[in-house]
């Protein structure tokens, strides 16, 4: 591999209601590539789950950069391990410990980290609006537990946007959480590393929706302002880079995170989820998040490749057989 360059196939597209997000993410990875370096195919996963999975076989390392399901929740993950390839990002178990709200949740907090209060549902017709509100107050929010990029999740306030909601939300996921709302400011901070991870300078996200809501995200241009970093203490910064490294060890991630925060205005700060396969568009924290603690675009995707290819080399090592 050191006399020629590194080949690398990025994945993106997939099943996924995030399939659009994935392809702009897709577009400024590959933007971000040293040339000189990689050799790069990319490789679109129809919205039907159709590839060309012969590319794997030319290939040294794989980046997946496919949000939300069948990409983001492990399964892309353990077929690679399968193939014995290499792969950016974290692996199977990470991966779907991050994806799923519910698990993750729990193992947060059994780890002590503070996450809001939630309800978990398994069919739109097993708890009653009035029955959610008696457990996490009002108002609350609906959302899947296996989706990302704010696809499906609704801010409720009435027994009405309760069941538009639900309904809204069982269109995309087997199972939903319904999560107490947490009046606080939006921080974000970015992880990488694998058994040693490092975290970002804190962003904060100032929606100018209600919430940041997919369109705040991805349509609106002016949906939201990045503040980075953000306008917090030393103490608290410090503290909010603690913690999200703290769950991302917690919940056994690997190569990048970004963990989402809610800060109280009496200083409590409250864990929202992670992202194993943050956002990489033009507008998207994580890399804004590097490249304001001194990491630029194409050293943070250099640094994610050489996170896969280490991780993969330790692995080759362990035994696989009892004799």
């Amino acid at each position: 591999m050191a006399n020629r360059k590194t080949r690398v196939l990025v994945l993106c597209g997939g099943k996924s209601a995030e399939h659009e997000v994935s392809l702009q993410s897709a577009k400024n990875v590959v933007e971000a590539m040293n040339k000189d370096k990689y050799e790069i195919t990319q490789v679109v996963i129809d919205k039907q789950g159709n590839w060309q999975q012969d590319a794997l076989r030319a290939t040294d390392v794989v980046f997946p950069v496919l949000h939300g399901t069948f990409g983001e929740d492990g399964t892309i993950q353990g077929m690679l391990k399968l193939a014995d390839i290499p792969f950016v990002g974290a692996s199977v178990l990470g991966s779907a410990v991050g994806m799923d709200k519910d698990v993750q949740k729990r193992l947060l907090r059994d780890a002590n980290i503070s996450v809001a209060n939630f309800v978990t549902l398994n069919n739109s017709n097993e708890m009653s609006y009035e029955a959610v509100v008696s457990k996490i107050g009002a108002p609350f929010f609906i959302k899947p537990a296996n989706l990302g990029s704010s696809v499906g999740v609704h801010k409720v306030k009435s027994k009405e946007q309760f069941q538009e909601a639900i309904q809204d939300a069982f269109s995309y996921d087997r199972k939903v959480l319904a999560e107490e709302f947490v009046a606080g400011r939006e921080i974000e901070c970015a992880v990488l590393g694998n058994e040693e991870p490092i975290a970002s300078v804190p962003g904060e996200i100032l929606p100018r929706h209600e919430f940041y809501s997919y369109e705040a995200k991805y349509i609106d241009e002016n949906g939201a302002k990045l503040e980075i970093p953000a306008r917090v203490s030393e103490a608290t910064a410090a503290h909010i880079q603690k913690l999200a490294i703290d769950a991302f060890k917690v919940l056994s991630c690997e190569g990048m995170g970004r963990v989402d925060f809610f800060l109280k205005e009496n200083g409590e700060v409250y864990l929202n989820e992670i992202n194993t396969i943050p956002g990489f568009t033009k507008i998207s924290m994580y890399p804004k998040l590097w490249e304001a603690s001194g990491l630029s675009h194409e050293k943070l995707v250099d640094e994610l490749i050489r996170l896969a290819i280490e991780r993969f080399n330790k692995e080759q090592k362990l035994k696989t057989s009892f004799a």
